[in-house]
């Protein structure tokens, strides 16, 4: 990846709807070129191009990211949690948590009926801590492209 590409990616993270007639010229390429280029990044899987949406203007007014710990397949407990439709990603880690979920509800209440009823009767489950998020109306995934 080269500085175009990240300047490419850069500008796609503004705004990830832009016309390569704009990108191009932006970038110090001509439009087709700036296409190419970002064909290029995706053919390789390098980069991808998705919508996300914003989870508090879809209806969602409770948000948290649940730390969870686990006696046994952390794997098993983010497969169950990932047919879950409050659950927007989990990941797995290698520190004091085991697995991280970002969870999405209607209201707080919701919210703390899916830790208290579906996330702590999972098997191999053995602690789960809230950090809830409130009024935030932004998810930014802008990574540093250099």
């Amino acid at each position: 990846m080269d500085d175009i590409d990240r300047a490419i990616l850069r500008e796609l993270q503004s705004d990830g709807r832009i016309p390569y007639a704009e990108l191009g010229p932006k970038v110090g390429l001509s439009p087709s070129a700036a296409r190419q280029r970002l064909q290029r990044l995706i053919d390789a899987k390098a980069v991808q191009v998705v919508g996300v949406t914003d989870p508090m203007a879809m209806g969602g007014q409770a948000m948290a990211l649940l730390g969870i710990r686990v006696d046994g397949d952390a794997r098993a407990v983010a497969d169950v949690l990932g047919g879950r439709e409050e659950v927007v990603y989990s990941v797995l880690t290698s520190g004091t948590f085991d697995l991280f979920a970002e969870v999405v509800c209607r209201e707080p209440r919701a919210l703390l009926d899916f830790i208290n009823d579906v996330v702590r009767p999972i098997e191999g489950v053995t602690a789960v801590e809230n950090f809830p998020y409130f009024g935030i109306h932004t998810h930014r995934f802008a990574w540093d492209v250099g």
